[in-house]
């Protein structure tokens, strides 16, 4: 079979064919015999055409390369990198010879630890699918990760310079330790051993300062979230004095919370000076820039809280030191000016006035001590006399008398009061009766009734006051009567 670099092309200008430039020659008897193009087409068999559209070409194309290339690892420099407004990052990923288009959901780009950016060299996880409005194939990137360079280390080394350059790590804003801290605030796990060792220094050195610890997610989802919502908890407990913020050791993976914008915020607008206690020695997060001061470990933070008690208990001591020896040294001095004062001819009798008046001191503090005796002795016989008057007064026996008392004024009391009831009944009793006997009622219950001229203005005592057929009203016992009257006499 020949070579196809060896077969001719058609020339441009018409049916003249050449062989390439830069293919060799071979001879005319070695050449193959290529077919004219219309003895081709004469010779061809006739077949139905099957004619597509460009859309379904484009759709043949990209299921025929998301089917048979499936997931790919693509590495290359990133170039107009850009963001859109919907939250999608648009890319072309490019090497020396070509480059392919790009773009990665908003739903797999918040994951990325670090901020792509045009010239950085990365290794792309996706699939090749086809744009159909353009008919260009691309890469739908699920995971980016930085070459060469670890992606952690880029992100922490685009957030410290984007913090950096804002002033959250200038030492002006850094606050001194507190000189002696009486409550102080902890953010940490429960679970690590970052509290106990903080706990043990604290109680070692510090017995009877205030912890209050808040206690925190230092790994994994959401633990940067729950690290800052602590810090700004602490910050709002009455008289917090300083607040440590820590934890173990661990890789840059389970120190990554500590890395993130939300706690280094968060202790940049805390209220009270922060100690950043993360990791171990040479472990180094963003936290620590941002802290006021930098424990190495979380014992060291403790005992950087400690060191200004232990530092002022020592100037103390040393204050003590220096007062003790120059109280001695005043002494001294005075002991000798009055030595040699004393030896003077002027203070010759001045001992023996001393003694003199050392003696009249005596005698006089005897005296003092003869009468306050004596005083004393008095009063405690005043004591011990009203002491045995109490204990004759029999309290009980008086009680007794006094509620035997009360009990006969009150029979005597309610006695009085039945009596005086008693009597106001009768009397009320007989006003009653006198008052039913004289009452116009009782006498019309006895058959007698009450005459009215018409409209009830008098009372009918003469007949020669009203006049025959004329309306009167009789009032009886019970009821009313009206009448017309037929004849008087």
């Amino acid at each position: 079979m020949p070579d196809l670099f060896d077969l001719p092309f058609e020339d441009e200008d018409g049916d003249e064919t050449r062989p390439l430039a830069d293919t060799p020659q071979p001879a005319a008897a070695d050449r193959p015999q290529v077919p004219s193009p219309a003895s081709v087409r004469q010779a061809a068999p006739a077949a139905t055409r099957s004619i597509l559209s460009v859309t379904e070409l484009t759709i043949r194309v990209r299921d025929a390369l998301e089917q048979h290339v499936g997931e790919i690892w693509v590495e290359g420099e990133l170039s107009n990198c850009r963001v859109w407004n919907t939250g999608h990052l648009y890319f072309t990923l490019k090497d020396a010879n070509s480059q392919l288009r790009g773009f990665m959901f908003k739903s797999a780009l918040r994951y990325l630890r670090f901020k792509p950016a045009d010239g950085t060299k990365v290794i792309a996880r996706g699939r090749i699918s086809v744009y159909e409005p353009k008919g260009e194939y691309q890469l739908v990137c699920e995971h980016l990760e930085p070459q060469g360079l670890g992606a952690l280390q880029l992100a922490f080394d685009q957030l410290k310079k984007r913090l950096e350059a804002e002033g959250l790590f200038d030492g002006a804003r850094k606050r001194p330790l507190p000189t002696l801290p009486r409550k102080i605030g902890v953010v940490t796990s429960l679970e690590g051993a970052a509290v106990r060792d903080i706990v043990k220094v604290l109680r070692a050195r510090y017995g009877n300062v205030h912890l209050v610890i808040r206690p925190a997610r230092v790994q994994g989802e959401g633990a940067a979230l729950d690290i800052a919502r602590g810090i700004r908890a602490i910050g709002r407990v009455a008289g917090i004095d300083v607040l440590i913020v820590g934890r173990g050791g661990g890789s840059i993976e389970d120190l990554w919370a500590f890395n993130e914008e939300v706690v280094v915020r968060a202790i940049v607008q805390s209220p009270v000076p922060v100690i950043s206690a993360v990791g171990h020695e040479t472990d180094v997060t963003i936290a620590d820039f941002a802290a006021d001061v930098r424990a190495p470990t979380p014992s060291a933070a403790a005992e950087l809280v400690v060191a200004r008690k232990d530092e002022f208990r020592s100037r103390v001591w040393r204050l003590r030191d220096r007062l003790s020896a120059a109280a001695r040294s005043r002494v001294q001095t005075v002991g000798r000016r009055l030595h040699i004062a004393v030896g003077r001819p002027a203070f010759a009798g001045f001992p023996a006035r001393l003694a003199m008046r050392d003696r009249r001191v005596l005698d006089l503090g005897h005296s003092l001590t003869r009468f306050t005796r004596a005083s004393m002795a008095l009063r405690a016989r005043k004591l011990l006399s009203l002491e045995r008057q109490l204990a004759t007064y029999d309290a009980g026996r008086r009680l007794a008398s006094l509620r035997t008392r009360l009990v006969a004024a009150d029979g005597r009391m309610t006695g009085a009061a039945i009596r005086r009831r008693d009597r106001a009944l009768a009397q009320v009793q007989t006003v009653a009766a006198r008052l039913e006997s004289l009452s116009p009622l009782a006498v019309l219950a006895r058959g007698y009734a009450v005459a009215w001229n018409a409209d009830k203005s008098r009372v009918l005592r003469d007949a020669a006051l009203v006049t025959p057929g004329e309306t009167i009203k009789v009032t009886l016992s019970r009821g009313e009567i009206e009448a017309k009257v037929s004849d008087r006499s």
